[in-house]
């Protein structure tokens, strides 16, 4: 005789799988892709439609066993400067139209002239649009957000980045944790990279503060989105009685200029607004005798809708009068500054915008962050200050 299960009352609690599943990972090793595999046979197992679309294994053969007979879709071969190289065949995938396909390295870039899109990342929308579930990998050092901080952390450029709100709109964010003595010793063993790498990758990118700081890093980011779950969910059962919930309502406004550093500045800005839960918009002031001299702020802009961010500009000749009567006009709480470096000079005859916002603010009751800009010198980060 079977037992029945009661679940009267308590399915309303059990969500079904997102369409959009994310792994995430401190570095490479920690077991995303395996993590993703395993989801994708158990969902096999039970019925559901489920193909590979790319997996990279690296040739190891523990990785290339979790495949199992999972169907794999045909890569594309494209030739590329004197080389060929395999991709993903988005147009094959969509083509196919599974219910769920397994898609690796979401940051990865694509060869030119594989498919329309420049990022995997932008494939994945696609194939999303297309009404197909999509499981995935990425590393923490590619969020945008915190790529700059990846690299002052361990030396590395990160060049290939996926907009925070990609990696966010997922239903499903799940932390695929490794402590760094067990990463170094997957990697002494030969288990990430191959033996003539890992001499170098122990005394570099894997070095076990480096990994320290990579794992707290992803801990706080998904802990992050897990608090906002929790909050989200709590407002969909109406208001607490004691409030809690609607009074806290953070809003952040981050100073943008066309001076160099201010990337950094704005995924700074983004870090703190996520972990305040708060909205987060960027202020850029113009004035009529500096349109000329401006810097171009397109860039700036992508990045800022990149990390989930408002862009905004406004003219006006007093900047930090401007700066603060916006951030009074949308009820802002905290407003970043990145810092400025003006000679005595300067200093005595105009003054220092932060010193003028930083009075206004006051006046207005609105705290005021003051941090360094990280602008780059021979490709590396730096300290300089700059207007």
């Amino acid at each position: 005789m079977s037992e029945r299960i009661d679940v009267d009352g308590a399915d309303e609690n059990v969500r079904p799988a997102g369409r959009f599943r994310v792994y995430l990972g401190a570095a490479a090793g920690v077991g995303k892709t395996c993590a993703m595999l395993d989801e994708g046979w158990r969902r096999f197992q039970r019925g559901a439609d489920v193909v590979v679309g790319f997996v990279e294994t690296h040739q190891r053969d523990y990785t290339i066993a979790q495949l199992r007979d999972l169907p794999v879709l045909p890569r594309q071969t494209v030739d590329y400067r004197g080389s060929t190289w395999e991709e993903m065949d988005l147009a094959a995938v969509i083509a196919r139209a599974p219910e769920v396909v397994l898609i690796d390295e979401l940051a990865h870039t694509n060869v030119p002239g594989s498919g329309p899109h420049a990022k995997r990342w932008e494939d994945v929308l696609d194939i999303l649009d297309a009404g197909i579930a999509v499981i995935t990998t990425v590393n923490i050092q590619h969020v945008e957000s915190l790529a700059d901080s990846v690299e002052r952390i361990t030396g590395v450029a990160i060049r290939e980045r996926v907009p925070d709100w990609v990696v966010r709109r997922a239903e499903q964010l799940e932390l695929i944790d490794s402590s760094a003595d067990q990463l170094r010793r997957r990697m002494l063993h030969g288990n990430i990279y191959p033996a003539r790498k890992v001499h170098s990758a122990l005394s570099g990118f894997f070095r076990m503060e480096n990994l320290v700081a990579l794992r707290e890093l992803s801990l706080r980011f998904v802990a992050d989105e897990t608090e906002e779950e929790l909050l989200e969910f709590l407002r969909s059962r109406g208001p607490s009685t004691s409030g809690d919930v609607w009074d806290t309502a953070e809003r952040i406004l981050v100073a943008v200029t066309g001076a160099p550093g201010n990337d950094a500045v704005i995924r700074r800005a983004a870090r703190i607004a996520a972990r305040s839960k708060a909205e987060l918009v960027a202020l850029h002031v113009t004035t009529n005798d500096g349109a000329a001299k401006r810097s171009d702020t397109g860039r700036l802009e992508e990045l800022v809708r990149d990390v989930g961010a408002t862009w905004q500009v406004r003219s006006g000749e007093d900047v930090a009068a401007t700066i603060v009567a916006a951030a009074v006009e949308q009820q802002t709480t905290q407003i970043i500054l990145g810092t400025s470096k003006l000679s005595r000079w300067q200093s005595m005859t105009r003054g220092s915008v932060i010193q003028q916002i930083l009075r206004l603010a006051a006046d207005a009751g609105i705290d005021v962050h003051v941090i360094a800009r990280q602008t780059r010198v021979n490709g590396h980060p730096s300290d300089e200050g700059d207007d």
